[in-house]
């Protein structure tokens, strides 16, 4: 449907109707997408509303302790900060956890790409060597059959979330980051 040189140069408003129109399944998948939780601040707020109507919201975060997030941090050069940056995300969403409908999850796995799925939408940002979240391209993808490209990334979040494991108390680990 679209595709744009950085995953910033996606329009707010894009990321906003996608999240605005899901009404069966919101699916997550990325290192730390701390840029969600920063530019939609009432994103828990969202969600809950979504899940009040059934919504599903799944959430694959990279875990902030394991060796693969060590190792993307050393090769986006982060200087040790990627782990911080995945506490923040937790604590920004540290609101949604106790809502029916809703799981987080936290990976062990190299990405090549993040996947942030509406229903029958998703933006897909394939991983450039050494580049930093925010400058990957981005595409727009919309489920046209049950084969093709969307399903391809479909399936792979699918096969990433079956091999995260439950996060060990997000409130509690977000609590740990603020003190």
């Amino acid at each position: 449907m679209a595709a744009y040189g950085h995953r910033a140069d996606v329009p707010n408003t894009r990321w906003s109707d996608l999240l605005a129109t899901a009404r069966r399944q919101i699916d997550l998948l990325g290192y730390a997408f701390l840029f969600l939780p920063e530019q939609f601040v009432d994103i828990a707020l969202s969600i809950e509303h979504k899940c009040a109507s059934g919504c599903k919201v799944r959430i694959a975060l990279a875990d902030p302790d394991g060796t693969q997030t060590q190792e993307r941090d050393a090769l986006e050069q982060l200087d040790g900060t990627l782990p911080a940056r995945i506490r923040t995300t937790v604590g920004h969403l540290r609101d949604v956890m106790t809502i029916p409908g809703v799981e987080l999850r936290f990976h062990n796995v190299h990405l090549y790409n993040a996947i942030y799925r509406f229903d029958d939408e998703m933006i897909v940002t394939p991983y450039l060597y050494r580049a930093h979240g925010f400058q990957h391209p981005a595409f727009q993808l919309r489920r046209l059959s049950p084969y093709g490209v969307f399903a391809s990334f479909a399936d792979q979040f699918e096969t990433i979330w079956t091999t995260a494991a439950p996060t060990r108390n997000p409130v509690s680990m977000a609590n740990q980051r603020e003190a």
